[in-house]
């Protein structure tokens, strides 16, 4: 399993909750472009939808730039920010649905890796976390450089 790209921001901004794989239907320039590492999660938020025959909801990915693999020799009407269907297992999108009404819960992107030759998107519930957390756990890290640092230093 390589990972191909990161949403790093998401770990910081948001509480991490339940993480979900999903397939993504790509098309073929999108895959070579993303074999390339050249995809950006940032910004970017998985969505529920309903289905145009409204029988059961869809999951897509909103927001990521996936530009072409070859720029000049790309289809006119190609959209690197358009949105991508996620496959996931109806179980699993019924499980989401009740999930994101749940209030304060989101769907963010965390990272997209191969697995088995397969370009995978790792997604998770998600809370947002408060400014105050963000200082608390950075005066956190900052605390246990130091007390590392010191252990190094009389051992």
């Amino acid at each position: 399993m390589s990972i191909l790209a990161e949403n790093k921001k998401a770990y910081y901004n948001y509480e991490i909750l339940e993480k979900f794989e999903a397939g993504i239907v790509l098309i073929g320039q999108e895959v070579k472009s993303i074999r390339l590492g050249r995809i950006n999660l940032a910004g970017s938020y998985v969505v529920l939808k309903q289905s145009p025959e409204g029988r059961h909801p869809e999951v897509f990915l909103i927001g990521a730039n996936i530009p072409p693999y070859q720029p000049k020799n790309a289809p006119t009407d190609y959209n690197p920010q358009r949105s991508r269907k996620l496959l996931l297992k109806k179980s699993e999108i019924k499980y989401l649905i009740g999930k994101v009404r749940e209030k304060g819960l989101t769907l963010v992107p965390l990272r997209v890796y191969t697995k088995r030759k397969k370009i995978k998107l790792e997604f998770s519930i998600v809370k947002g976390k408060r400014k105050f957390d963000k200082r608390e756990k950075i005066k956190k890290r900052e605390i246990e450089k130091t007390i590392k640092r010191e252990l190094k230093m009389r051992g």
